[in-house]
């Protein structure tokens, strides 16, 4: 008999192997619960079985995962998606499950195992018809995708598929009962329900309000986190008694909080007991499989597998498509919701737990929503390059709108390309135009591009990481490009096309914080802005003014640690105005032009040894071509040295190269 401890330690040893595993294959940490849970069960290893504990832990981790759902239930989100959140999601999970009912009553002339009445089927519809909220968000926001015009429908069908456990969290095991009390069940779950949102949200809201506030003052984050379990694990418990779930209370919790200021506090309080317990869930999960049963019916698990997913796949694009999609945008959205989601074991669960559905359907139903979520990763990957070939005007729109971004920059020279128009790169734009410098921007945000040509503004739908977006651009005319949005997996992407199509082009890129810079400065990156390092000068400066030292200094050692770390960036080219200035002994940029006769010509930079004298060599210009400095290379006449350094440092070392 395996003690809780024992039990405890084996399930976190288990998680913590499988997330590593599946990390290092850069698959979904979920994926890595279900695959650890199916290795540790009884029906495998028998290294732990689904005693009182473990389930203890897995309810508890749909407590958290409903509570979070709640938190991020926002009335003003879902009014802006409401055609996306109540047009197409509520018709996708509808279709769904009546489509489920249909095919059970063309069961009868299958096996017994597979004979399910419609309570049944409702219950395993309502599971088929859920999608993966946290596989498919991440590869969304990998991919930049989030605001694209399939990615607002994809999460739009998410959100509704979201809102629709809490109903089937009531109705599943209210299924269960026979069919003469079938009806009164339902009602009285219904009045339950009613009854118990309505005292928890209209006295729960003023009171969820007053006691945060009341705890707050406090000043203790221990008391606060006690707070947090208590509020969340008291609803559940309050529903639970009321004959409802604990799931569906720890949802309404989450919706009280999210009304209140402490939202994004407890947001992130949270989300380590979530994730951790949910990832137990996920292992008791895969604990259910019988592997054996399994691969001795992989026909049936094949056929379970390829079919609702198709037909999931075929419902949503039709979906998409009737409610105004192109034909890509409709096939993007059904790829990206065609999978197996995690609710969809929750409700699963539950209808196993009240002996719905038979547990031999069970395993192999199961079975099939673990292969579909493993296959998830790799079908959105390559959606594009599938619909590119299915989609027989794809190709067309998309040439077209190439074609278009390309007559746009077609007069345009010595311009620099923003990529991404978002905060940062609309800033950027807003100085570029006040000092008349040319600029063009790319967007993967249609309504945004949309607004923004409305207006006037130089900006096209195009995708930075791809080659031809790039070409049609004018990657080859332009003065530089600038990657406005700090992810390093897309910027390296970029930076790699650059290197291809323009060599010799200043690529400014923006970053979290100081990790990324070997990364990024090695995949071609002339500078890299960290955002941790500007908001720590500002806050250095502010709170040194604050201080009472004299605003003189504060700028001096801002721009000294600026001057630091942006070496692409220290001095500048000085000119007659700057002779008398206070600050001329600096560091400064001057570039020499070698003549025939100079000892530099014919020699190697590293026999000048140039840095001897305190001077950095930034650049040489060789005609109408830049050549980065590298110890190799070979000066010749005519060439241009760009020296950096102080005065005195800048002048010998001119005399070297100079001197005959």
């Amino acid at each position: 008999m395996t003690s809780g401890l024992e039990l405890t330690l084996l399930l976190l040893g288990s998680a913590v192997l499988g997330v590593v595993a599946f990390r290092m294959l850069h698959l979904p940490p979920m994926l890595g619960y279900l695959a650890v849970g199916v290795l540790i069960g009884p029906n495998a290893l028998n290294l732990a079985d689904n005693g009182p504990t473990t389930h203890a832990l897995a309810e508890f981790g749909v407590v958290f995962l409903m509570f979070s759902i709640g938190l991020e239930f926002s009335l003003a989100q879902l009014k802006a998606m409401r055609r996306i959140v109540f047009g197409l999601g509520l018709a996708q999970v509808a279709l769904t499950v009546l489509a489920t009912v249909a095919v059970s009553f063309f069961a009868s002339m299958l096996p017994p195992a597979f004979r399910i009445g419609w309570q049944a089927a409702l219950a395993l519809g309502g599971a088929l018809a859920m999608s993966s909220t946290a596989i498919v968000s991440k590869m969304l926001t990998e991919r930049l995708e989030l605001e694209s015009e399939h990615g607002r429908r994809i999460i739009g069908i998410l959100l509704f598929q979201d809102l629709a456990v809490v109903p089937l969290l009531i109705l599943i095991p209210s299924l269960a009962k026979p069919a003469e009390e079938l009806a009164m069940t339902l009602a009285w779950a219904g009045v339950k329900a009613a009854a118990v949102l309505a005292l928890l949200l209209f006295f729960g809201q003023k009171l969820m309000r007053q006691w945060f506030t009341v705890v707050v003052k406090r000043r203790s984050q221990e008391l606060f986190m006690l707070n947090l379990l208590l509020v969340t694990l008291g609803a559940a418990w309050i529903t639970e008694h009321a004959g409802l779930s604990m799931a569906l209370g720890a949802f309404v919790a989450g919706m009280l909080i999210s009304e209140t200021q402490y939202k994004h506090q407890v947001e992130e309080d949270i989300k380590p007991f979530r994730d951790v317990l949910l990832g137990l869930f996920f292992i008791t999960i895969g604990m259910l499989l019988n592997v054996q049963l399994v691969l001795a019916n992989w026909w049936i698990v094949l056929l379970l597998l390829v079919v609702p997913v198709v037909l999931k796949f075929a419902l949503i694009a039709a979906l998409a498509k009737a409610f105004g999609s192109s034909d890509g945008v409709a096939l993007r959205t059904g790829f990206g919701l065609a999978q197996a989601g995690e609710f969809g074991f929750v409700l699963l669960n539950l209808a196993s737990g009240s002996k719905l559905i038979d547990p031999f359907v069970i395993q192999l139903v199961l079975a099939s929503m673990v292969l579909s979520m493993l296959a998830a990763p790799f079908v959105i990957a390559n959606m594009d390059k599938i619909v590119m070939k299915i989609a027989s005007n794809e190709w067309m729109l998309q040439s077209l709108q190439l074609t278009q971004l390309a007559s746009r920059t077609m007069k345009a020279q010595k311009h620099v390309i923003i990529a991404g128009f978002g905060r940062s790169g609309q800033s950027l734009a807003t100085l570029l135009s006040e000092e008349k410098l040319a600029w063009y921007a790319l967007d993967l945000d249609p309504e945004r591009v949309q607004e923004a040509r409305s207006a006037g503004v130089d900006v096209s739908y195009g995708d930075c990481t791809r080659r031809e977006a790039l070409i049609a651009a004018g990657i080859n005319r332009a003065s530089a490009l600038v990657i406005t949005f700090a992810d390093t997996r897309l910027a390296v992407k970029v930076l790699h096309l650059v290197h291809e199509l323009a060599p010799e082009l200043p690529v400014i890129v923006r970053a979290h914080d100081d990790r990324e810079l070997d990364v990024l400065k090695q995949a071609g990156a002339t500078e890299v802005v960290p955002e941790a390092l500007e908001s720590s000068l500002m806050l250095a400066s502010h709170a040194l003014v604050a201080m009472g030292v004299p605003l003189r200094r504060v700028v001096h050692r801002v721009q000294a640690a600026r001057d630091e770390r942006y070496a692409s960036l220290r001095g500048f080219f000085h000119g007659a105005s700057d002779a008398d200035d206070a600050e001329d002994a600096g560091v400064h940029l001057h570039s020499v032009t070698l003549k025939d006769d100079a000892d530099a010509v014919g020699r190697r930079l590293m026999e000048l040894e140039l840095d001897a004298f305190g001077a950095e060599v930034t650049a040489v210009r060789r005609g109408e071509d830049r050549i980065e400095p590298d110890a190799q290379v070979e000066l010749r006449a005519g060439d241009v040295v760009v020296l950096r350094g102080t005065g005195d440092a800048v002048s010998r070392a001119e005399g070297r190269l100079v001197r005959t």
